[in-house]
């Protein structure tokens, strides 16, 4: 049902927005184009996709030569995203009809991501909530129904170079016309709440993580409507971890790695992207801990101009925001 209410929406959704969009078109700019970007300003991006992702763990004994993993029990799942002028919101669901997930013993895995832009910054929000994990450890696997972990976080981002175009990577209301890169500076903080249940016992721990962490990235275009892009950042910072039995502080490291292909000519557009996370830090004092987040995504979208009431709203807001600063 799930599956059909997102179909459904998102249809409903274009299918109002083609058709308001036709009333006074002309009073609004919806195409701007540089040497090196077609920006469409005033148009709304809708897509589907599929994703494979996933917050992981593992976790070493500074003192043995003993590593235990946790992960979650369901990975793949469907959602839609839609982007207007400064705004992109994305949900995305774990169905049980795709082959991975099928044997989910109650298992769950929510996740939604946020990104908003203001001039050349670039704002992100993530959130991840799992139920069910499979505990692999001393040669052997064990699944814990009950265990669950929660993440929230993001970066706040500073895009330099003004011809590179991020947008055209992640939502498609821009479109590189010519190869860029950019030097992308990040703070980026993240929180993380940890509830492990096992047979014998059950613990909880909090795990907070900010770090600065500059990036470079560089968009390729070696065609007309072919895009192809990549990029990493490295970041150093602090990790703060409670539990029940003690209060640590420690140094933490961030490593992230993307890379995007995307076909779009005329409206239509689809691609892919694969981006991965890893945070590194101790989560006490004999043990490390390294924080994965893999993040696969196959979409297929399309964008239209936006009824002109939704324009004058959201410029209506965008300056009240601009005079605020």
């Amino acid at each position: 049902m799930a599956l059909k209410s997102i179909f459904t929406s998102v249809f409903f959704f274009l299918c109002i927005g083609l058709s308001f969009s036709q009333e006074r078109a002309d009073a609004v700019i919806y195409d701007e184009q540089t040497d090196y970007i077609q920006a469409f300003p005033n148009h709304i991006t809708a897509r589907l996709y599929f994703v494979n992702t996933s917050n992981s763990f593992v976790f070493k004994d500074r003192n043995s030569p003993d590593v235990f993993k946790l992960n979650p029990n369901k990975q793949d799942h469907i959602g839609a995203s839609v982007s207007f002028k400064f705004l992109t919101i994305s949900y995305g669901f774990a169905p049980n009809f795709l082959a991975e997930n099928r044997d989910n013993e109650g298992s769950k895995l929510f996740n939604i991501n946020f990104r908003t832009y203001f001039g050349k910054f670039m704002q992100t929000l993530d959130i991840y909530n799992q139920k069910g994990f499979y505990l692999d450890g001393y040669g052997e696997r064990s699944y814990l129904s009950d265990t669950k972990t929660f993440k929230i976080g993001g970066r706040t981002s500073y895009i330099f170079n003004e011809n590179f175009s991020f947008r055209a990577i992640v939502s498609q209301d821009e479109k590189q016309l010519k190869n860029a890169g950019s030097f992308i500076p990040n703070l980026s903080y993240y929180y993380t709440k940890h509830k492990i249940v096992t047979d014998d016992d059950e613990g909880t721990y909090n795990s907070f993580d900010i770090s600065v962490a500059p990036a470079y990235y560089y968009n390729f275009v070696p065609a007309d409507n072919l895009l192809i892009s990549a990029g990493a950042s490295a970041g150093l910072g602090i990790n703060h971890t409670t539990s029940s039995e003690e209060s640590l502080t420690s140094l933490s490291t961030e490593l992230n790695f993307r890379a995007s292909i995307a076909y779009d000519i005329s409206n239509f557009y689809l691609g892919s992207h694969y981006n991965y996370t890893i945070i590194n830090h101790d989560s006490d004092r004999s043990t490390y801990v390294k924080d994965n987040i893999p993040y696969f995504e196959v979409f297929l979208g399309y964008r239209f101009k936006a009824p002109i009431k939704w324009v004058n709203e959201i410029d209506t807001i965008e300056n009240k925001i601009i005079k605020q600063k």
